[in-house]
């Protein structure tokens, strides 16, 4: 237990995705101008991978890895190199899912993602969670937690990022701050600071 709860604050904090690994920055910098779209981006994000992650695992450990069919006699074969494909057609097939879901019963966040929605499906975090999973050899129980895990990370950055834009807004900043270039520095930042967490993580 003790070892799945390192593992999430790992994920959480040490490893963050937008801050400590730069992944999934476009969604990151683009959907954290009002809180409330930063809230609902970063809930999806926290169900997709927390979908994603442990599906993409079950899958490559029980058909792709080598020798899964050793139970078929053919403990040679080796699909390994299908994994990028498999994987981008599950989270595909999961925000596709959640797209849906969110256009039936919330369409007013659905209406706030716009066309940012459909590219979670290609959004570098996201997968990056499925191919660290292989790259670490995860079980199952730590696949599900490292994808819940390194989903809130993603949504506690950019619920952070989106508050202090929302303050900044009322602010006085010089021509050359205001937009992406407040935000850039923020970013840069916030990245900092989680960063000393990799720094007590290897103390």
């Amino acid at each position: 237990m003790n070892e799945l709860l390192t593992l999430f604050l790992r994920a959480t904090f040490v490893e963050n995705m937008p801050l400590t690994l730069f992944l999934g920055l476009c969604t990151f910098l683009a959907l954290s101008r009002r809180p409330e779209t930063a809230v609902g981006l970063g809930i999806a994000v926290i169900g997709v991978m927390g979908v994603t992650v442990p599906l993409n695992q079950l899958i490559y450990s029980a058909l792709l890895a080598p020798g899964a069919w050793s139970w078929a006699g053919m403990p040679e074969l080796d699909l390994s190199y299908l994994s990028l494909i498999a994987f981008i057609g599950v989270i595909a097939a999961t925000v596709q899912l959640l797209e849906m879901l969110l256009d039936r019963f919330l369409p007013s966040v659905h209406a706030a993602f716009g066309v940012f929605l459909p590219l979670l499906t290609v959004q570098c975090a996201i997968l990056a969670g499925s191919l660290f999973m292989v790259e670490r050899n995860y079980t199952l129980a730590q696949s599900f937690v490292f994808g819940i895990g390194g989903g809130t990370g993603f949504a506690i950055a950019v619920i952070m990022l989106s508050a202090v834009r929302a303050r900044l807004a009322y602010a006085d900043l010089p021509a050359g701050l205001r937009g992406l270039g407040i935000t850039f520095v923020l970013a840069g930042l916030m990245s900092l600071g989680f960063s000393s967490f990799a720094q007590m993580a290897t103390q």
